[in-house]
């Protein structure tokens, strides 16, 4: 598809409390945008505070799209919100609007934007209990030997201690026939429909980003976030339930901790996270970086970017 044919998108990424919502309503209001949220949490009812959830104030009049649309507990898939995320994006470029798609969960960016397909998985436990077994008969080196024998390319690329992956190789492979390798090129293979700029927001002093990490979990505490968690306290949900934000309470309300400990270990939790979250953002590298603490002016040095990328008309 060529890049005239293609829809504009901007991507706004980063790590958690970087300032991506602000600059994703920044960027809407001056490029008559909606947005369209990539971030796993933030698809959830009942937990606005823990998700960092703009409020309707904080949107300021600006459309926002694939938040808090899921109930708690309910199976959401990458496939899931590619889908729903492409049908939001070519709704809003049909209506004559940009899309701009803000959020901190990589593998939602990314499969979205590099157009990938996926297959339908198959749940077969009785397979997954035989291959499981063969993996405690054989040991790990042993599963990568035999894994070898079908999938060298998979084989090489795994590492022995990542059971859960080389279990999935095989059943891949025995379900569909084809490797999870030339199922992982075919998932490539259509092109993208969009034509994207990314821009991702960083912090040169990694000490200014936590700090920011640290104030927003004291604000969210102040806004009621130790009554949100209650209400998923002892909750064994997948999804909404292992939120970050939640979680570290449960040790406080059953009386093993402190709330000031539950607090600190939040912060900390959450500070390994945007380190995760800059990590995987850093291997990509089509992202323009904004560094916001050497920065001025971020939505201009955003809108700087977005012209030389030149997707828009005009």
């Amino acid at each position: 598809m060529d890049n005239e044919k293609k829809i504009p998108l901007i991507a706004v990424v980063g790590p958690t409390a970087s300032g991506k919502t602000s600059l994703g309503i920044g960027l809407a209001k001056s490029l008559n945008g909606e947005i369209v949220s990539a971030d796993s949490m933030q698809i959830y009812k009942d937990m606005p505070i823990a998700a960092a959830v703009p409020s309707i104030e904080e949107r300021e009049g600006i459309e926002h799209h694939l938040m808090e649309f899921l109930e708690a507990g309910s199976e959401f898939s990458v496939a899931d919100y590619v889908n729903l995320a492409k049908e939001k994006i070519f709704d809003i470029y049909s209506r004559g609007k940009l899309p701009i798609l803000v959020g901190g969960t990589g593998l939602y960016v990314n499969s979205l934007i590099d157009n990938i397909t996926f297959v339908e998985e198959k749940k077969d436990e009785a397979l997954r209990r035989e291959i499981e077994k063969q993996f405690d008969e054989l040991g790990p080196s042993g599963m990568l030997r035999r894994l070898s024998e079908f999938d060298p390319d998979s084989a090489a690329r795994l590492h022995e201690n990542d059971r859960r992956r080389i279990v999935r190789a095989f059943e891949v492979y025995l379900q569909t026939g084809k490797t999870a390798t030339a199922l992982n090129a075919e998932s490539k293979a259509e092109p993208s429909p969009f034509n994207t700029v990314l821009i991702g927001i960083a912090y040169k002093d990694r000490a200014t980003l936590y700090e920011r990490i640290n104030r927003r979990v004291d604000i969210m505490l102040e806004n009621g976030l130790l009554e949100e968690a209650k209400k998923y306290s002892g909750s064994e949900c997948k999804g909404s339930g292992q939120a970050i934000g939640h979680k570290e309470f449960a040790p406080y309300f059953a009386g093993e901790t402190s709330l000031f400990d539950a607090t600190e270990k939040l912060k900390r939790e959450t500070r390994r996270y945007a380190k995760r979250q800059y990590t995987w953002f850093c291997r990509d590298e089509r992202i323009n970086w904004i560094y916001a603490d050497c920065e001025e002016d971020i939505l201009s040095a955003a809108l700087k970017i977005i012209k030389e990328g030149h997707i828009l008309e005009g």
